[in-house]
């Protein structure tokens, strides 16, 4: 009994599973854009086609009434002659014409009436208001002015004509007024547009269908497209799109195969930066324990060896401090709270400042360090870090100089902007990695950079910190020949808002 209803229960869950992913299913294929697509050609389609049977029907219906009304205003024009012929109305009556007009009248489903000049209707063919009374505008009008008028009533489905009457002599002796029930025109024009409609029907199925298949092929880069997307987020990094259709989605597809080019790109960099890092810090603690191992198994050292060891010691544990400030320097730069510490400072006495603590450095090489001032200048700065922006610019014109070697410092300034200048007569930078120096972890001569303790960090922390500053820098190389870096940064800080801040 037990298990009847476990397996009563795992079907019931099974079924609601499948009922809440058909409900899915469905509310994403009403939200995706094929459908959206759809729906408006279809919702076009039925609008265009009513207008455009509405219209044409009404155009047809224009038509048989202009039509009719010519017909009625030449037949009030044929009957009014027929009494230029006679001397008077009484005249006409009495040779028949009056029976004529009720054969006439009732062969055409047309009524006449003849309104005398005291607006007496001496004829009715409908024997409806014979010797009453008529005025109406039309009949007044054709007095006045003699011609024939015409015109339609929608309200009452009449056309109405009213031409003058002559007697023989050319007198206006009365006013003949025809008219003619057409209300069975929108039942004939109905009629008529019954097939077209059917037509119409059927023109839009075959545009839905048409649609239907036209959006299916469309959207099928689309999906290709997507489903590589899809490939993407479950881990396969390696995906690139090679789709083809629309223009928007050739560049959708470039610059997501740019992006994922730039996100493996980087990875490769973290990985390699990863391991070199560990092998720099992991360099320094080998050599600290074999100078230290060597100590503790010796007797009787001489004092000076412990000296020359804890010299070497002391030198290891500073290339580790090195790259940990790197590190954490980077860190700190990367967060989004991070803040300079703004004050006014001479930039003459930085420069000097930051050149004679290198100096020894640069002996070392016997590298001759110049610094060229054109003029006093003080700026809003964070005077820790644009000294080591300066720092790390004029140490790596330093290390990557050759034997006898020059590096040039100059600070120039314009009412907006103080210029560093650090050039150097070293090795270079070979053009392919020019556009890459400022790209963090990247290191152009990974043997040379390990030699001299660099991790790839330098140049990024530099670039960050201008930037933190409004700041822009430039690079200028000649692989043999010497490098030169320069940058500019205004000389009173403006605090910038957020959207500054996210788009440096």
């Amino acid at each position: 009994m037990f298990n009847i209803n476990k397996g009563t229960r795992g079907q019931s869950a099974k079924s609601r599973m499948n009922h809440k992913k058909l409900i899915t299913d469905i509310l994403s294929f009403f939200l995706s854009t094929r459908f959206r697509l759809v729906f408006i050609i279809a919702v076009m389609s039925i609008i265009s086609t009513i207008s455009a049977v509405k219209a044409v029907k009404y155009s047809y219906t224009t038509s048989l009434v202009e039509a009719r009304k010519a017909y009625v205003n030449n037949e009030a024009v044929l009957i009014a002659a027929e009494f230029t012929k006679y001397g008077s109305i009484d005249e006409a009556h009495n040779d028949g014409v009056y029976e004529n007009l009720m054969n006439y009248s009732s062969l055409n489903a047309i009524r006449i009436r003849l309104v005398d000049k005291k607006y007496n209707i001496s004829v009715d063919t409908y024997a409806v208001d014979t010797g009453k009374t008529m005025i109406n505008s039309k009949v007044i009008t054709v007095y006045d002015s003699p011609k024939t008028i015409t015109d339609y009533s929608k309200k009452t489905g009449n056309i109405e004509a009213a031409s003058p009457v002559y007697n023989s002599e050319g007198q206006l002796i009365a006013v003949l007024v025809v008219n003619l029930d057409i209300s069975d025109i929108s039942q004939i024009a109905g009629n008529a547009f019954d097939r077209i409609w059917v037509i119409e029907f059927v023109i839009i199925t075959i545009i839905l269908v048409v649609s239907i298949i036209v959006t299916y092929f469309y959207f099928k880069p689309y999906k290709k497209a997507l489903h590589i997307v899809e490939e993407v987020d479950f881990g396969y990094i390696d995906k690139r799109m090679d789709v083809k259709g629309s223009t928007e989605l050739r560049q959708f597809a470039k610059n997501f195969n740019s992006i994922m080019d730039k996100n493996s790109e980087l990875d490769n960099s973290r990985s390699e930066f990863v391991s070199n890092v560990s092998h720099e810090l992991k360099t320094p603690i080998t050599s600290i324990k074999v100078l230290a191992d060597s100590l503790n198994t010796q007797e009787d050292v001489p004092v000076e060896v412990y000296k020359e060891f804890m010299v070497d010691i002391v030198s290891e544990i500073d290339r580790e401090n090195k790259i940990i400030e790197d590190l954490l320097c980077m860190v700190r730069l990367d967060r989004a709270s991070a803040t300079l510490n703004i004050s006014s400072v001479n930039l003459n006495e930085l420069l000097e400042l930051v050149l004679k603590r290198l100096k020894p450095l640069a002996q070392k090489k016997n590298i001759e360090l110049l610094f060229e001032s054109f003029r006093p200048v003080v700026a809003q700065i964070d005077e820790v870090k644009i000294t080591q922006v300066i720092s790390n610019l004029v140490e790596n014109a330093i290390k990557y100089n050759d034997m006898d070697g020059w590096v040039h410092v100059s600070l120039n300034a314009d009412h907006q902007f103080f210029f560093v200048r650090v050039e150097d007569s070293g090795i270079g930078i070979p053009k392919e990695s020019q556009s890459r120096v400022f790209e963090r972890f990247y290191r152009v001569d990974k043997a040379r950079s390990r030699q001299t303790g660099g991790t790839g960090l330098g140049l990024s922390i530099v670039k960050n910190i201008i930037l933190m500053h409004h700041g822009t820098i430039k690079l200028y190389s000649e692989e043999g020949m010497g490098t030169t870096f320069t940058f500019r940064i205004p000389l009173n800080y403006v605090e910038s808002n957020d959207e500054d801040k996210n788009e440096n």
